[in-house]
């Protein structure tokens, strides 16, 4: 969360806010968020879904906000205006944020005047989730998301605390002041990597043994997917460079998505696009070697063993190093198993990066397919940063955070 002391004292004078409220009993704190919004001077527009009327009448929130409350896409004889909403807002706020509409934003599905608002965004859609703690912890929430996150929604966190079953941990909604807190920072981010060009490469490569086979690993993209959305947020206009990744995420004004699928298309997009770049973030788990001779048929099972002659694949980010001009800047990953910083030292050195982030896979919950990770960032002089273990999304702010400071050296 933002620090609510110092974002409190800034204002939101015109920014243009539709606040979704939907079936939680937390709908209440939705008042107090409205009015502290307008106090900020927000103009708001209250759209509700039919079970947010169960904790909280249209009523009050049109007389809190000074406008009618949308609760329906059509009143019986008109559409009401979902697409003008969405264009007209500058944020999309949904708080609280139910399990159910969590998953209809997930899954494009439209039954609700919000639904529909959000599906019409043009701008950033920001969700508050509410929910018991199991209805949060539940694999599909989880999954829900995530898969928001790749489409570059801003989660706000949710708070530990007593629940309205009873219960205490994590799925409160968050504080409405911190929730004012979390909109002033958005509104007031710098634009750090405006007129900057980044490239980064993301995800596996496989590389073919035979038309059903290959050599991979278990990387998701999902680091490299936060560090592009955080690049975007910031200004940047980002070229995504994707292998066959579990997360797949959405085009996005300002980001356009490479996808590839083995080391050598990888290698061969990478060299078309660098002259271009200003930043290169390299966060792909690329393959280190490939068959010699892919079959063209499915080979059979038929000996004890098999013999497949590999060899070394081109090394993307050894290759741009050796052509990096002065004033580019180069981010490089290491996954290690054991004698972390000695490798990470010794690779952010051969491969010419100025910055390396060093991940161990003896940290619980920071290996491939998480939604954590704990890195070490490492430059020319060391150790620059530790981190805890912390969403990727977060992460993704840290490391361009310190990749912002070498490009403010470099200008």
């Amino acid at each position: 969360m933002p620090d609510c002391q110092f974002l409190l004292k800034m204002e939101l004078q015109g920014k243009k806010i539709v606040l979704g409220i939907c079936g939680s009993i937390a709908a209440y704190k939705a008042a107090f968020l409205c009015r502290l919004l307008i106090k900020k001077g927000a103009e708001v527009r209250v759209v509700m879904t039919p079970s947010a009327s169960d904790f909280i009448t249209p009523v009050t929130m049109s007389t809190l906000s000074n406008h009618s409350v949308y609760n329906s896409i059509h009143d019986g004889n008109t559409w009401a205006g979902h697409v003008d909403l969405g264009l007209w807002a500058d944020l999309i706020l949904i708080a609280p944020a139910s399990a159910n509409t969590i998953a209809h934003m997930a899954n494009g599905i439209c039954q609700t005047m919000l639904d529909a608002v959000c599906l019409s965004a043009k701008c950033t859609v920001c969700v508050a989730p509410a929910m018991d703690l199991d209805m949060w912890k539940h694999p599909a929430t989880v999954a829900n998301i995530n898969r928001l996150r790749s489409f570059g929604t801003q989660i706000i966190p949710v708070e530990h605390g007593f629940l309205a079953s009873g219960l205490i941990g994590d799925g409160r909604m968050a504080e409405p002041e911190h929730i004012l807190a979390y909109v002033i920072d958005y509104f007031n981010r710098g634009k750090d990597l405006l007129g900057q060009k980044v490239l980064i490469t993301a995800g596996p490569t496989h590389e073919k043994i035979d038309p059903v086979r290959f050599i991979g690993n278990a990387s998701s993209g999902k680091m490299g997917i936060a560090l592009a959305f955080e690049c975007l947020r910031r200004g940047a206009t980002v070229d995504l460079v994707l292998g066959p990744a579990s997360e797949n995420p959405a085009a996005a004004l300002g980001m356009t998505i490479h996808h590839v699928t083995d080391s050598e298309e990888m290698y061969l997009k990478c060299f078309n696009l660098y002259p271009d770049t200003d930043i290169a973030i390299l966060a792909a788990a690329v393959a280190d070697y490939r068959p010699i001779e892919p079959s063209e048929q499915k080979i059979k099972k038929t000996e004890d063993t098999l013999s497949i002659t590999l060899q070394k694949t081109k090394d993307i980010a050894a290759e741009l190093g050796r052509i990096k001009p002065a004033g580019k800047i180069h981010v490089g990953f290491a996954l290690e198993t054991d004698n972390e910083l000695e490798y990470a030292i010794a690779k952010r050195k051969r491969k010419n990066f100025d910055l390396i982030v060093l991940n161990s896979t003896r940290d619980k919950g920071a290996t491939f397919g998480s939604d954590n990770n704990k890195v070490t960032i490492l430059g020319e002089s060391g150790i620059i940063r530790k981190t805890e273990l912390l969403p990727k999304t977060e992460i993704a702010t840290i490391i361009i955070d310190e990749t912002i400071k070498l490009l403010k050296k470099s200008l």
